[in-house]
């Protein structure tokens, strides 16, 4: 699902993610997305997040925020609601 992205986030560690399957959706806007084939937007990603300490600072800030849209008992709201739905 992305647990790892919010755990990152949570640990105040800029995140770079893949721009497919529900990563962009977990990662929102506090993350450097990327074509995971690509080796070298990875290393793009990598090499500005080292570089450029703004950049930096905004995703770790970003990231605390974002985390604040998950957590395990919002998870659980979530399961019960469509298991009530269908029974």
């Amino acid at each position: 699902f992305g647990v790892p992205i919010i755990e990152a986030m949570q640990a105040g560690v800029p995140v770079i993610t893949s721009n497919v399957s529900s990563m962009p959706e977990v990662a929102g806007e506090a993350a450097l997305l990327v074509d995971p084939k690509s080796e070298e937007a990875i290393a793009t990603a990598m090499q500005r997040i080292y570089h450029e300490p703004d950049l930096r600072n905004q995703l770790i800030q970003k990231g605390y925020q974002q985390t604040q849209q998950f957590s395990w008992e919002k998870a659980t709201d979530v399961v019960e609601e469509a298991l009530m739905a269908v029974i």
